[in-house]
């Protein structure tokens, strides 16, 4: 993976400032530490920092075509790119690199938007047609990689992330209310926002066009919806068959790299029958990498260990402690630019730490699995209340929720209030967000932490009736358990699991993720499958345990899921966090920055320091507030004065002598190329 940034002037007559550009590519260098490069002309300013990891020797960018009509950045990894430039070889195309980007820029030659349907892969790019004069931007189908860009003084910029925009002084800065509003509401901003006003995220499977002075963004690929007349009618064999020879051709081609491929190891299904797919296909001991955790109630070190001694894999371990976690909280809310209700992106972004200490770039990981084969309590939840509301009265229904949230419920206490907190809203069973409206209006409580300035900017009930009209037309013909899984992959998925928990903590260190489970073939596969297979009464992910059931401990396969977590209070209220937190939660700190109630979160830190047991919300609450208050110091409050960009050669070009354009290429702070193309 790499990070990408660029100026384009929507209009001609404008300059490409290459300062600006190159303190871009240097805010992202995290992302591409080992080379740097530039691409510039009168209407365009393309930059790149790139990981090597497919074509070590050639493949540094940006990349062109034969004629150098067409240049290229791109972010990310096309994994089907042999298949392709065997193919495209077949048409006369002709190639200077090995590398998987000039198989893009190539197919784009050749097919103009519809190569974004040949790509299985995770990717953000950019091409520029130089005689066109057209920029064409486009995401992955799920969003596994990000994107960003923005308007200013009729330019637009753009970046694999927020803070490479803000590095241009025309840019602006300030939160975003509304999207603050959808934080605490769906733990994540809906598709397209960021934490900041004026500034967009790309949707997953959208493109963008900027040709003739406009600009337009289109999608391409939508996430697949069946209605029952055209679910598969196999039997659950033939299903476990043709879905497990899916997923080990999607093992298969993730593992096209010139470097070491590892994998993140938890111990749980998951992540497990990923690394004996990938342990079968080594001749060498596999390094697997997991996480560590001083309670009980998160830590699944002893599973890891029966998988460790099953796979023979050379293991690493990160001991995500207290202090640790505390401690880090402020580097990965820098890396993931928004807030965030939860603590569990921490431990990963240690993780990926240990990983780069160990040499590997690329890492195989779970993510995707629940929400694609039906793994979550949500979709268990969703599926009794349904159940309930035939019968509202009936105890024995009830009584199926104490199969739900033991972990969070454990006080014998709470878990009296379980029948009554859960048939709440029976009423609504036909709202097409029935499945999550419980959860979504539960954190909304955390609202009345909201400064009144804040509630004034923003419309409580607005955000629902926005995901509403999103929803696909055959969104209706989904089953309860379907509706659920689409909400989930469709907002929490790609806006938070695979931003804050997956590509943002792991290029905080330079690695790379792949994730077999997102593969847009077994997407589409699975969402033919009947919900019964996925979960078979209240056994979550039926199909998906018996595609393993020959390559795990039967143990493994059995095993009731564990859901990553991580613990919150202890971790923002002691150790070396405790002075930060009580300095961004004073009164002068939180009135600076007018999103929340000072008095109120006052009491909330006074109620969680006396309190032995602290409520799911209270602690949702505190990382909540926490985290925005430290977004806010970072990007608009106390933005570093930084020097990022500094190392990447700031040269002057006259294009009135060069309006061709010209490549620099950086292999280093102090070596240099430069030619004109």
């Amino acid at each position: 993976m790499c990070g990408i940034a660029g100026i384009c002037a929507i209009e001609a007559g404008r300059d490409i400032d290459l300062t600006a550009l190159t303190r871009m590519v240097g805010a992202v260098r995290h992302r591409g530490p080992e080379s740097t490069g530039v691409y510039i002309d009168d209407r365009i300013g393309l930059g790149h920092a790139r990981l090597r990891i497919i074509d070590l020797e050639s493949g540094a960018q940006p990349i062109h075509n034969e004629d150098g009509t067409l240049w290229i950045v791109y972010n990310g990894e096309v994994f089907n790119y042999v298949e392709l430039r065997a193919e495209l070889e077949g048409r006369g195309h002709r190639f200077y690199t090995n590398s998987d980007t000039e198989v893009v820029l190539h197919l784009y030659e050749q097919e103009g938007l519809g190569c974004l349907d040949r790509l299985n892969g995770q990717f953000a790019f950019a091409i520029w047609n130089r005689r066109a004069g057209e920029l064409f931007l486009a995401r992955d189908r799920v969003g596994i990689l990000p994107l960003h860009y923005t308007l200013a003084g009729g330019k637009l910029l753009f970046a694999s992330e927020v803070k490479a925009i803000f590095a241009v002084s025309e840019v602006s800065r300030a939160m975003d209310p509304r999207s603050i509003d959808q934080v605490f509401t769906f733990w994540t901003v809906l598709p397209g926002n960021t934490a900041f006003l004026g500034i967009r995220e790309l949707p997953p499977g959208h493109y963008l066009r900027v040709a003739r002075g406009e600009l337009l963004v289109r999608q391409y690929y939508a996430l697949p919806v069946y209605g029952r007349g055209e679910l598969s009618d196999a039997p659950l064999d033939v299903l476990c068959e043709q879905a497990g020879e899916l997923l080990r051709d999607a093992v298969r081609i993730r593992l096209r790299a010139d470097v070491p491929v590892g994998c993140y190891l938890s111990g749980g299904l998951d992540s497990s029958g990923l690394a004996a797919m990938v342990a079968r296909r080594s001749d060498v001991p596999l390094k697997t990498f997991g996480i560590r955790f001083d309670q009980d109630a998160y830590d699944e070190a002893r599973h890891q260990k029966a998988m460790v001694s099953f796979l023979g894999t050379s293991h690493h371990e990160v001991q995500a402690t207290a202090d640790r976690i505390g401690r880090s909280f402020p580097q990965a809310l820098w890396h993931c630019e928004k807030p965030l209700l939860r603590t569990a992106t921490v431990p990963l972004y240690m993780l990926s730490d240990e990983v780069a200490a160990n040499g590997i770039k690329v890492v195989l990981t779970g993510e995707g699995a629940d929400e694609v084969f039906g793994g979550y309590n949500l979709f268990k939840e969703a599926k009794v209340r349904r159940f309930l509301s035939r019968q509202p009265g009936s105890s024995l229904r009830a009584a199926l929720f104490g199969k739900l949230y033991h972990y969070v419920f454990s006080d014998p206490r709470a878990k009296r209030f379980l029948p009554s907190f859960f048939t709440q809203g029976l009423d609504q069973v036909d709202d097409p967000l029935f499945s999550h409206l419980l959860r979504w209006e539960n954190t909304s409580r955390i609202k009345t932490f909201f400064s009144s300035d804040l509630k004034a900017a923003v419309k409580l009930e607005e955000s629902y009736e926005v995901v509403r009209a999103s929803l696909p037309p055959r969104y209706a013909e989904l089953d309860v358990v379907g509706k659920a899984q689409y909400l989930e992959m469709s907002i929490f998925m790609s806006n938070y699991l695979l931003c804050s928990q997956g590509d943002r903590m792991a290029m905080a260190h330079s690695v790379e993720i792949r994730v077999p489970y997102l593969d847009h073939r077994v997407i589409d596969f699975m969402a033919k499958v009947p919900s019964r297979w996925k979960l078979l009464g209240m056994n979550e992910k039926h199909l998906l345990k018996k595609v393993f059931r020959t390559l795990l401990p039967a143990e493994v396969v059995a095993r009731e899921k564990q859901p990553y977590r991580a613990p919150i209070v202890c971790c923002l209220l002691n150790g070396p966090a405790r002075e930060g937190t009580y300095e961004m939660l004073g009164r002068q700190a939180i009135d600076s920055a007018g999103l929340f109630d000072a008095a109120k979160v006052s009491r909330l830190l006074q109620k969680l320091e006396t309190s032995a047991h602290p409520t799911e919300l209270d602690s949702m609450a505190l990382a909540g507030i926490l985290s925005a208050q430290i977004i806010h110091k970072q990007f608009v409050a106390d933005p570093p004065v930084s020097s990022v960009g500094d190392d990447v050669p700031a040269l002057f070009i006259d294009k009135r002598s060069h309006p061709a354009g010209i490549r620099i290429d950086v292999h280093s702070p102090h070596q240099r190329s430069l030619r004109k193309v």
